[in-house]
């Protein structure tokens, strides 16, 4: 790319992204678009406030003219569409439009792109946009448009379903394009149709659309519709269903497995043709075909006839609406005819209209309902039925619905006729079954009371109508409903009832959880949306091109959320990887010569030929030669299926000769073996012959090795699935029993992992057992033998319903096979591994798992909890039955609230009840198997208790359901809650007894249990027991522990006994062979000599025997972490421990902390850690520590971990700077420790952490807001553990962190842990509020808020908790007094109640310990801040952050605070409730902490909004007294508030600084009341901070910027001027460096001085921009004093150097004073009153007004008073005049001359005019309209009117900067549009609210043309210029002999001179001038003068009253104090 082009796109990337995207420069729009497609793959949150920005954009890109730039602009619409979400959908019509007007014909990249868009619409819920967009394309003449659209829209339905992308707008749309003129959109018409006829079903289809098709592609669509097989599934869901969509687990797949669910799941939807039909109007004909003569007829058949017409017409599907009234009526009168067969077909006629009009018959239905229910009482036959289908059909159209038709039904069921009754109930039954469930809801309360009544019916019939009803409506809306009317119910109709309601009651539930069950193995989404699109032509729908199946999902996906998941690279976009498609398995047709042409030179023509042979020899020879052909092919993969379709067509499969096909099965095998990949379309051609030739004894061998080498090649489990129905349809009987044999020894060669057991078994059942033939029998018996072997006993449970004869047989054959469980190995494998879902589907244990969930209904929990003994006996007689229903076998879905019930039970006073609990608990825990564990929800412990009974058969039913359980889990799994029920005193004797020797039993087989570890401590202690039975159980029971443990696990093990225990286990041990060393060194840790922490650790009751590491299968650990088992005691170090000593224990080089801290989601909840985060806490912690201290760190055993933290515990007074860097990652393994309970584990981290903290705080570390963020949350939530001691420790630790880090950022977290579920923690966090209160109650005063969360909880049933909330708020109350009634937010009467009582006592408390009274303690504190202010500055927390934290503090110049410690800090500095007047209002804002200044500034933002409501009133004056003291507080703050929100804080106390100072600057009054030295100090402040880098990067910091910018501007609007001037002037000076923060990157200071000037000179611009309207308003002595300092502390040869040099601050001044010499003229020389304007050498600036006089005179931009250029300033005659012209008159004319040209220049005439109107005011008799004789009438009206106006404005107070111009101002700035505003960054200069800084990087900007081009401008009457350069500047000061060297006569003269002409001017006013006091300048001032200072402006005469013009008063005065000066000689040289 050239320079040039790179130049354009950078200075592009300076553009809003608008203008970016619509340049007229292709490249830029292309590059705009790959960046925007970056930053869309970068937003993760579809709530991105961007993406509704970026939106409306694509509607002009994707519309490009360039074709890459479409390309790249359709890539960032993908992406964009990727991170939106459905609110996106807003945009969607636009954009779709132009994809359709300017996409579809262009590349096919861009096609692709545009159709993947598409795609992405629809999953945002846009299809209706969608599919207008789709209808607009296919009108698109150019075909080539017409494919794509149809294709997308193909697509989009196969992909999201009939469901998302509704089938009826496509058939409208379809009828079109079959008639289109080009063959490729029919052909994808044709395959859009057949996708819809997956979906919506063939014949819908056929009915709405092939009437509208030409015969042909009638009959190419007939053949097409045959290859249509199954039912479509959406691979892909829309963007909200992922969201929902939980993780994809294995048994929703197990459970959703099976015939039964497919059927339901593959059911495709159903569509109303109705909708899609043209009505036929069927009046017109009826009306010409006679009708009504016909039925007035007297013969019955003319009548039946008429009506039968009428029921021909009305079969029509779809009737056109219209009168019907009057046939209808005709009709009620014939369905009551004498002649059954004209009611018959009247009857017929209703319900074809009610067919046909639907709800426009449903007036008629109500009519015709009444009569249709009366003739049910007839007895025939067929005009009952049609009756019945009449009342159906009436009710399936709409015609009448329940709520319509309940008076009729009333009416009918009090027909005396008892079939009128019972029909009438079945047709409401109907009715029920077939509405749905929200209109059942509505009308239940109508129905129920009718069937209830009709239950009491005398007929049968009725009766039990009525009871399907009852049924009906309890399936539909479930048994509430009927509650109170069971009562009523006898017991034989209740229990008739509850039958029927049973045995119907579970198919719904069981429906809606089989389709929850299969979407949820569906669960696989689209792989297209994770960034590869793979694009699909509705032409590949027809034969040949289409799979048939729906696609089901290829692989799993590793996120559901496809819109979340983000995208790869832009590459990986562009060129998506190919998915893997699924196998297509059926075959397609193919002939002979079709084979023999692709087959080519692969074999031997004379070969093929000779296979056709009919003589079998020639055949023979043929196979043999092609089999030798064949073994020669190396690669054979390509050649597989034509091969093996040569072999199925020639000899085939009908081959008669043995030897030709023994050698054909001998080829197929070969080539199945050989192949690395055999199709499963091979396998299907060959299938049925194969089990022929099995069936054939002399090919049997053959053919069973061939479907053996099928199993390898493509699995088991789909070649059984392919046989069942082979076998079963089979008329040849050897094929069934062979086909098993073989089925035999593929089980025993392949196992069951790859077989649908369920399948398998069912065919077994229902084909081979159920079979006529014997050998069929007898091989399906060996069959089920060797799935027992596999499988065990619970096979049995399958096969429990088959005869007795063959249940024997069974049995037999069991015993023969029995079962090897995990032994059992397979002696095959297979070589391409079936997919996880059929592997899956047999259950992790082989046999399928029942959902019995639906079983567990509310009546079951209900009844379990019954208070009759019978009915919780039934009940749990009835889970039973479940258990057996669900073979024994039971998935955990569902269950968690069956354990909950069972363990009621457990309790039950009824003990043979309990017993019946205990043995279904057994049950539910075998038939459930592994994941009892988690659904049990510790019912275990419950189960352990009934151990206590005194009573014998209650501990062996006990011990008997520990079996079962022990059966279903490990024994590792029971170790806890056995530890547990041994520790507990309340298990007897005999219970203790009878555990300890099941427990002796158990572990008596088990080798390397080191679980059993955990067993010792309660064995050991029951050695000691008083029963003897129990110490001589638990004796053996420990040496059982010893022997399965090893001596190892139990030698560490020793610290926990003590005692007499002790000597015992060590008996043990010597009896082990133990060593008597490592006895010592156990003995040495158990008697705890080295720390009192290691008797702590000992008192471990934790279930410590697993880790979070290994548990989640980290790779990385695993290879690193020392087994447990085996190793040597951790007493004795290893050699490998002594070679990595000499390394640093942390490694902190490389260590990344703020990238890491980066990472840290700061959130106050806690959450655990996910896999990932502790696969990176692994990582880090193998990065940064010490491989013996990580080894042990990461170790799974607990003892390990506690050495690592001893090890670090040793180490810590040496590692504590260290330390501090990893301490993020050392806080991470401590939340996993809190985490895994190890409550050994977790006493030692708590030792260990307060050592931390205190050696972090001696330190001087804080702890930073992402190590609070990633520990917090985790110690708050664990902190109400179960165990006391742990509890303690947290909560000093929390006291500890708060006093340390911060109270008030602690306070957040604390609030959290009171939304905890677990009471404990609430209880603790409630506590904490009260400490904070109590001792940190400033820091969170803030907070307080959020008392009301504690107050809610005074409502709470746990009495510990209202207990601890009523304390916390008697401490509250204490600090706050009744104020605290504000925070606790609303009560109720009970609570207020609870609490006042509490508060009075509290009270009563403080005074019996003369503690004072509540809220006392806050009033003295805050008189104390006022008093105090400068000693307490430091309490609010403001520490100085030492040099070792994160965070660089820039020191606060305007208020240095002393640092003082905390503790030495009074507690409270303010009222916890906030200020209460303005006063403390300002206190807490000089001396709190950031957050308690807010409540300081919410006082002064009310007050201020009041005095400026309130004008008139005096609230204001008392403000402005105050005004200076408040800005000055707020600017100490500004630097505090952002320091502390750069620590990670909320940035909420910056907000409040800058808006409080933006409320002060808004009135001007309070603005002029800022002193000089204040706005300084602000204005420095805040340019500091627009100019950090860290502030974008704040909590809002683009807000911070804008608000910063806009209070800057705000400032030099409505600041007092002049101070404003002197300040900036003052700031162009190189700043301080300790003004700086310190560099946060390698910028020197002179750079970020370059940009702070630049920042000062764009302010100094603003002001300059507006002098010639604010030259009244500014005191010029002051401005030029201020640039005379300057430019005298450059001195003349920096100017020169800098000149050169291009120096903006210089060149800045030079333009100020070049204006105000512009504006004033020769009398700028009057306003030199603080310049030494005598001192030697000359000042400066007199060389440049002299230089700028000169060149605007030149320019003839003013009027000198007498020639200008004189190098002497005492010459000059305009301080000096001539005696002819120095009479007033003279003057005065002179005046009124310069006066008048300035009214006649546009630019000068408001100022001129005003000029005027003071000279009439100061000199009233003149008659200034006789100067003006000559001039026309028009000039002298304007003035006249002029002059009016100006009185008016004069006596509205309004001055002429204030008042509007009647001609536009002087542009005395001539701003170009490229002039920077005050912001680096390049915006428009003029427009005020455009802000100050959004870049730190400034860029570059022009100035106006006296600044940016070096004071040069080309002048007719000045060629050298119009401005002093360098060289006129020489000239002036080169000679030093011109200037006097002290004070001259001349000046002194030269000086009265001018003041005479001034007072003679003045001679007609008031004489008094008012002089003005001097400056102290430099000490150049001696006498008296020294320490006066400048007035303000504000306080400065008014120039009406005085009489003087205001520029010649300020004149007169600084001549004057001049005039004072010289005579007593007091100036002197600089």
């Amino acid at each position: 790319m050239s320079t040039e082009d790179e130049k354009l796109l950078k200075e592009a990337k300076k553009l809003p992204w608008e203008d970016r995207l619509t340049h007229k420069n292709w490249k830029v729009r292309n590059d705009a678009n790959i960046d925007l497609a970056a930053l869309l793959d970068s937003v993760s949150d579809p709530k991105d406030p961007r993406l509704r920005d970026f939106g409306p954009l694509f509607r002009k890109t994707v519309a490009d003219s360039n074709a890459p730039v479409q390309e790249k602009a359709l890539d960032a619409l993908i992406a964009y569409l990727k991170a939106a979400d459905a609110d996106a959908g807003r945009y969607a019509k636009e954009v779709c439009d132009a994809i359709v007007g300017k996409c579809l014909t262009g590349r096919p990249k861009t096609v692709e792109k545009a159709q993947m868009a598409f795609m992405l619409w629809v999953e945002l819920e846009a299809v209706d946009v969608f599919l207008d967009a789709m209808e607009k394309a296919i009108k698109n003449k150019v075909a080539k448009a017409v494919v794509p659209a149809i294709d997308v829209m193909f697509q989009a339905l196969s992909e999201f379903g009939a469901k998302i992308v509704p089938p009826k707008r496509i058939l409208k749309m379809l009828p079109e394009l079959f008639d289109h003129q080009d063959q490729n959109v029919r052909a994808s018409s044709k395959g859009l149709t057949l996708e819809l006829c997956r979906w919506i079903g063939k014949e819908p289809v056929k009915s709405i659309l092939f009437e509208k098709m030409r015969d042909t592609m009638k009959k190419e669509l007939e053949a097409e519709l045959v290859n249509v097989t199954g039912a479509a599934k959406p691979s892909r869901k829309i963007r909200s269903e992922q969201e929902k969509e939980p993780e994809q687990e294995g048994p929703s797949e197990v459970a959703g497995s099976g015939p039964p669910e497919e059927c339901v799941a593959d059911a495709p939807q159903e569509i109303d043709e109705y909708e899609f039909i043209d009505p036929v109007d069927i009046l017109t004909p009826l009306e010409k075909s006679g009708f009504w003569d016909g039925v007035k007829a007297a013969k019955w058949s003319e009548r039946k006839d008429a009506v039968a017409e009428l029921t021909k017409l009305a079969s029509t599907k779809k009737i056109a609406p219209g009168d019907f009234i009057e046939i209808c009526r005709t009709l009620k009168k014939l369905i009551t005819d004498v002649n059954i067969a004209v009611a018959v077909e009247s009857v017929q006629a209703i319900g074809n209209l009610a067919k046909g009009l639907r709800s426009h018959f449903s007036g008629n239905s109500r009519f015709l309902l009444p009569v249709l229910l009366e003739k049910l009482k007839e007895k025939k036959p067929a005009l009952i039925e049609a009756l019945i289908q009449t009342l159906q059909a009436m009710h399936n159209s709409g015609c009448l619905t329940l709520a319509d038709i309940v008076e009729d039904v009333k009416a009918a069921t009090k027909n005396k006729v008892p079939l009128v009754r019972s029909l009438t109930l079945n047709w409401v039954t109907y009715c029920i079954e077939t509405s749905n469930k929200a209109i059942v809801l509505k009308v239940h309360k109508e129905y129920v009371p009718i069937c209830m009544e009709c239950l009491n019916d005398g007929t049968p019939d009725v009766r039990d109508a009525a009871f399907s009803a009852l049924a009906a409506v309890a399936k539909l809306v479930g048994m509430r409903p009927l509650e109170k009317s069971l009562e009523k119910l006898d017991d034989v109709r209740r229990k008739k009832l509850s039958e029927m309601i049973g045995g119907s009651g579970g198919a719904p539930v069981g429906t809606s959880s089989v389709t929850a069950q299969t979407s949820g193995a569906r669960i696989s989404s689209v792989e297209a949306s994770d960034g590869s699109f793979v694009r699909r032509s509705a032409a590949s729908m027809l034969s040949g091109k289409r799979p048939v199946q729906a696609a089901p999902a290829s692989k799993k996906v590793g996120a559901a959320k496809s819109g979340v998941n983000k995208k790869g690279d832009a590459a990986s976009q562009l060129k998506p990887p190919k998915p893997v498609e699924p196998e297509d398995v059926e075959p397609a047709d193919m002939s002979l010569e079709e084979i023999e042409s692709r087959l080519g030179s692969l074999i031997q023509a004379d070969t093929f030929s000779q296979l056709k042979s009919a003589v079998w020899k020639e055949r023979l020879e043929a196979i043999v030669s092609f089999k030798e052909q064949v073994e020669a092919i190396k690669e054979l993969d390509h050649s597989v299926e034509i091969l093996v379709r040569l072999l199925c067509a020639v000899p085939g499969w009908n081959e008669k000769n043995v030897q030709v096909q023994q050698q054909v099965i001998d080829v197929i095998t070969h080539i199945a073996s050989t192949a690395s990949k055999f199709p499963k379309k091979c396998v299907i051609l060959c299938l049925l012959g194969m089990s022929e030739r099995v069936a054939d004894i002399k090919t049997r061998v053959q053919a069973m090795k061939c479907l053996t080498t099928f199993c390898e090649a493509t699995g088991p489990g789909f070649i059984f699935e392919r046989l069942y129905k082979i076998m079963k349809d089979h008329k040849n009987p050897k094929v069934l029993s062979e086909g098993i044999l073989w089925m035999v020894s593929a089980v025993d060669d392949f196992g069951v992992s790859h077989l649908k057991l369920k399948d398998l078994i069912d065919f077994c059942k229902d084909t081979g057992l159920q079979s006529s033939a014997a050998a069929t029998r007898n091989a399906t018996i060996k069959l089920i033998g060797a799935l027992h072997k596999f499988v065990g006993p619970d096979i049995k449970g399958f096969l429990s319903d088959i005869k007795p004869a063959l249940l024997s047989a069974l049995e037999a054959e069991y015993e023969k096979n029995p079962y090897e469980g995990s032994s059992a190995v397979p002696k095959k494998t297979v070589k391409a591994s079936e997919s996880s879902t059929s592997v899956s589907s047999g259950g992790l244990d082989g046999l399928p798992r029942e959902d019995i969930s639906g079983k567990i209904t509310p009546t079951l929990l209900k009844g379990l909890e019954s208070p009759d003994w019978k009915v919780r006996l039934e009940f749990i007689e009835s889970v039973n039955k479940i258990l057996e229903e669900a073979n024994r076998r039971i998935q955990p879905t569902g269950t968690v609230e069956l354990f909950g019930a069972l363990r009621g039970r457990l309790y039950d006073s009824n003990k043979n009840l309990v017993m019946a609990t205990l043995s279904t608990v057994g049950a539910v825990a075998s038939a459930m198997g592994p994941a009892v564990e988690k659904s049990s929800k510790g019912i275990l412990s419950d189960v352990l208790k009934c151990l206590g009974d005194n009573k014998k058969h209650m501990r062996e039913s006990t011990l008997t359901t520990l079996d079962s359980w022990l059966a279903a889990v490990h024994l590792d799994k029971m170790v806890p809650y056995v530890t547990a029920a041994l520790m507990d005193a309340k298990l007897g004797a005999e219970g203790r007894k009878d555990l300890f020797d099941w427990l002796s039993r158990q572990l008596s087989g088990l080798k390397d249990f080191p679980d059993g570890a955990h067993l010792l401590k309660p064995t050991a202690s029951a050695m000691t027991d008083k029963s003897a039975d129990v110490r001589k159980a638990a004796e053996i029971c420990i040496g059982e522990i010893v022997r399965a443990c090893g001596q190892e696990v139990v030698t560490k093990n020793l610290k926990d006994i003590h005692g007499p225990a002790l000597a015992i286990v060590i008996e043990r041990l010597k009896l082990q062979g133990a060593f008597h060393e490592t006895f010592e060194s156990a003995k040495a840790i158990s008697t705890g000599t080295t720390s009192k922490s290691s008797s702590k650790v000992g008192k471990s009751g934790s279930t410590g025997h697993g880790d979070r590491i290994p548990r989640h299968g980290s790779r990385t650990v695993s290879s690193r972490v020392i087994s447990a088992k085996g190793s040597r005691p951790e007493s004795i170090m290893s050699v490998q421990d002594i070679t990595i000593q000499s390394q640093p224990l942390l490694n902190v080089k490389d260590s990344n902390k703020d990238e890491r801290e980066r990472l840290v989601l700061r959130r106050f909840k806690f959450e655990e850690p996910r896999l990932e985060q502790i696969q990176d806490l692994e990582n880090d912690l193998m990065k940064y520590f010490r491989e013996d201290l990580h080894r042990r760190l990461l170790s799974t055993d607990f003892k390990k971990q506690v050495d690592g933290i001893e090890i670090l515990h040793k180490a810590l007074p040496s590692i504590r700077k260290e330390i501090t860097e990893v301490l993020d990652v050392l806080l991470r393994w401590f939340v996993l420790r809190f985490c895994e309970s190890n409550t050994s584990c977790l006493l030692k981290v708590l030792e260990f952490l307060p050592e931390i903290f205190d050696a972090l705080t001696s330190e001087g570390y804080i702890m930073t807001e992402s190590e609070a963020a990633i520990f917090l949350p985790c110690l708050i939530e664990k902190s109400g553990h179960n165990i006391e001691k742990v509890r303690e420790k947290m909560r000093e630790l929390i006291k500890q962190i708060s006093h340390a880090y911060s109270a008030a950022k602690t306070f957040p977290y604390i609030l959290e842990g009171l939304r905890s579920r677990n009471n404990r923690t609430r209880i603790e966090c409630t506590d904490l509020v009260g400490f904070l209160i109590d001792n940190h109650g400033t820091e969170i005063a803030g907070q307080l808020k959020s008392l009301q969360i504690v107050a809610s909880l005074t409502a709470e049933r746990d009495g510990e908790i209202r207990k601890a909330a009523l304390n916390t708020l008697a401490t509250g109350y204490k600090i706050l007094g009744d104020d605290i009634w504000r925070y606790v937010g609303k009560l109720t009467d009970a609570q207020r109640s609870m609490l006042d009582d509490r508060f009075k006592w509290k009270a009563r408390e403080m005074d019996k310990r003369k503690e004072g009274k509540p809220g006392e303690a806050r009033a003295a504190l805050r008189r104390s801040v006022r008093e105090n202010g400068s000693d307490v500055a430091e309490q609010s927390g403001e520490i100085a952050r030492s040099a070792s934290g994160p965070i660089l503090s820039r020191e606060n110049f305007v208020h240095p605070e002393l640092h003082m410690e905390r503790h030495s800090v009074p507690r409270m500095i303010a009222s916890a409730n906030g200020p209460t007047d303005w006063n403390e209002a300002l206190d807490i804002i000089e001396y709190g902490s950031p957050e308690q200044s807010v409540e300081g500034m919410k006082v002064v933002c009310h007050e201020l909004a009041q005095a400026t409501s309130d004008p008139e009133g005096n609230a204001m004056d008392g403000i402005v007294k105050d005004a200076d003291r408040l800005v000055s507080c707020l600017a100490s703050k500004v630097a505090k508030t952002f320091d502390f929100s750069l620590t990670g804080a909320s940035s909420r106390s910056c907000k409040y600084v800058l808006n409080t100072l933006m409320q002060t600057f808004q009135n001007k009054r309070l603005a002029h009341a800022v002193k000089e030295s204040t706005l300084d100090s602000l204005i420095t402040e805040l340019l500091l901070w627009l100019l950090d880098e860290r502030v974008p990067r704040m909590d809002d910091g683009s807000q911070l910027l804008k608000a910063l910018n806009v209070l800057m501007l705000k400032i030099l609007d409505n600041a007092e001027r002049t101070s404003s001037f002197v300040v900036l002037i003052n700031l162009l000076r190189p700043l301080d460096p300790s003004r700086w923060p310190s560099p946060t990157s390698n910028e020197s200071f002179a750079a970020r001085n370059q940009k702070f000037s630049d920042l000062v000179v764009k302010c100094l611009i603003k002001l300059t921009k507006v002098l010639q309207s604010t030259i009244y308003d500014v005191d010029l002595d002051r401005i030029l004093q201020s640039i005379h300092i300057y430019l005298q502390e450059l001195g003349m040869e920096e100017i020169r150097r800098r000149a050169g040099a291009d120096d903006k601050p210089l060149r800045m001044v030079k333009t100020v004073l070049h204006e105000l010499v512009k504006l004033r003229g020769t009398a700028i020389k009057g306003h030199l009153s603080m310049v030494p304007i005598d001192m030697e050498p000359q000042p400066i600036i007199l060389a440049y007004i002299d230089l700028n006089l000169q060149t605007l005179a030149a320019a003839r931009m003013l009027t000198p008073s007498g020639p200008v250029g004189q190098t002497h300033w005492g010459d000059s005659t305009a301080n000096n005049p001539p005696p002819a012209t120095n009479s007033a008159d003279a003057q005065l004319k002179q005046e009124l001359a310069a006066i008048f040209k300035k009214i006649g220049d546009k630019q000068t005439c408001t100022i001129g005019l005003y000029e005027l109107y003071r000279i009439t005011q100061l000199y009233p008799k003149v008659d200034i309209f006789a100067q003006l004789q000559n001039a026309s009438e028009a000039f002298r009206t304007y003035i006249r009117d002029g002059l009016a106006q100006m009185e008016k404005n004069a006596a509205a107070g309004r001055t002429p900067s204030s008042v509007p111009m009647s001609t536009p101002p002087p542009a005395s700035i001539n701003l170009s549009p490229k002039f920077a505003s005050l912001s680096p960054v390049n915006t428009n200069p003029l427009n005020d609210a455009k802000s100050l800084n959004t870049k730190v990087e400034p860029m570059n900007f022009s100035l106006p043309p006296s600044y940016v081009e070096d004071e040069r401008a080309s002048n007719a009457v000045n060629p050298r210029g119009t401005t002093p350069d360098d060289s006129e500047m020489r000239q002036y000061l080169s000679g030093n002999d011109r200037f006097p060297a002290g004070v001259t006569s001349g000046t002194l003269d030269a000086i009265r001179e001018r003041m005479k002409s001034i007072q003679l001017a003045a001679s007609a006013g008031n004489p008094d001038p008012g002089s003005r006091p001097v400056m102290h300048l430099n000490g150049s001032l001696a006498h008296g003068h020294s320490n006066s200072h400048v007035s303000d402006s504000a306080n400065a005469d008014n120039p009406v009253q005085s009489g003087v013009l205001p520029m010649d008063e300020k004149a007169l005065s600084g001549l004057q104090a001049r005039m004072e000066r010289l005579k007593s000689g007091s100036i002197e040289p600089l």
